[in-house]
């Protein structure tokens, strides 16, 4: 099979090389080109990397001698080579707005890292295994921009998850207040230790905008798409506290919930170890076969040892009990540069695939 041909604009930073990594030997993506700002623009994509390579693997052959385009500047030239495009530019939110929705206009498909858009009332926000049917809304974006193969589609915010798909399941008991404290690192600022050394033996007690994000973005996951747009859902109210942590990478959350109908502690578990996404037929390269993990250890899940399960998408779970104030709590964990970013764009545009959203250039 012809493999989809891929692009990935704002590919010099950390979420950027995530893409490029991941786009080798993908079974139905090709990467055709690479984009980043102007200081970068005419440069192999190595030479363009070099000395911030951020990855645990080599960067890929197939990317090293592709020449860096600038993302904004040659729009029409990337978009020339390419069946869609992943974003993870870093520019001001606007530009960002504005920079996407050009691809757009050009009939090119952007799947997106960025938050830019992620309020835009027709732009699907997804988790697949969560809210695969949002893409629908697809159409009514289209028909509002009078383009007919172009799209923006985005992924949610890094700190949601892992705590999302933990209370996604239980949904049918009817959250009604949830408590949550993220625990993020320090690839979430796009840093290692050698570029931030101040974060070595320190925590810092805020990251900008996370909490609002935490707090807002769930409920959009779990609205419905009506009169061409989607509405957000009015609970659970949540509360964030987001922290940096010395971590490399993973997200962790602590988690407190309160029910209007209070299940049983194995009614939890089994919502978690039974749960089927609705994407399991569509045999998705990047989907992890087991979505949720439940650890019975109680000092499980913690980031070295688990953030790298099923390739990183997939998202563990662990000491579930009750909560003098709340009902239950418990914590989650997700890796937040694979399934909180990179990986989880990949896993979007493979269900847009699937949908017949991204198709071949001519097809």
């Amino acid at each position: 099979m012809e493999k989809i041909k891929a692009g990935v604009i704002g590919a010099t930073g950390m979420v950027g090389q995530r893409f490029v990594a991941l786009m080798e030997n993908h079974p139905w993506f090709e990467l055709k080109a690479v984009a980043a700002s102007a200081r970068s623009k005419g440069k192999t994509y190595q030479e363009a990397v070099s000395g911030r390579w951020s990855m645990n693997t080599p960067i890929p052959e197939a990317a090293k001698d592709l020449v860096v385009l600038n993302a904004v500047d040659d729009m029409a030239e990337l978009t020339r080579h390419v069946d869609f495009v992943f974003s993870a530019v870093d520019m001001k939110k606007e530009e960002i707005k504005a920079l996407e929705e050009k691809y757009a206009m050009m009939e090119c498909p952007v799947v997106s890292n960025n938050s830019a858009h992620r309020w835009t009332p027709d732009v699907p926000m997804v988790i697949p295994e969560i809210n695969s049917r949002h893409i629908d809304v697809i159409n009514h974006q289209r028909k509002r921009l009078g383009i007919k193969r172009g799209f923006i589609a985005v992924k949610s915010n890094c700190s949601l998850q892992s705590y999302v798909p933990a209370l996604h399941p239980l949904l049918r008991f009817g959250p009604n207040k949830v408590l949550v404290c993220t625990y993020q690192a320090i690839s979430g600022a796009g840093k290692t230790f050698d570029m931030w050394p101040e974060m070595i033996d320190n925590i810092i007690p805020y990251i900008g905008g996370e909490e609002e994000k935490s707090e807002k973005e769930p409920l959009k996951l779990w609205g419905e798409v009506s009169d061409g747009v989607i509405k957000s859902a009015s609970e659970p109210a949540i509360t964030a506290q987001c922290i940096r942590v010395p971590v490399s990478n993973g997200h962790m959350a602590a988690v407190f919930v309160s029910f209007i109908k209070k299940p049983s502690r194995e009614e939890i578990l089994g919502c978690w170890n039974d749960y089927k996404s609705g994407i399991d037929s569509l045999a998705l390269p990047s989907a992890p076969e087991k979505f949720l993990y439940y650890f019975p250890e109680n000092d499980r899940p913690q980031a070295r040892l688990d953030r790298n399960l099923e390739g990183g998408m997939a998202v563990s779970i662990g000491r579930l009990r009750p909560d003098t104030q709340y009902d239950y709590k418990f914590v989650c964990l997700s890796h937040n540069t694979i399934r909180g970013a990179a990986g989880g764009a990949v896993l979007l545009a493979e269900l847009l695939c699937a949908k017949g959203y991204i198709k071949r250039n001519g097809e």
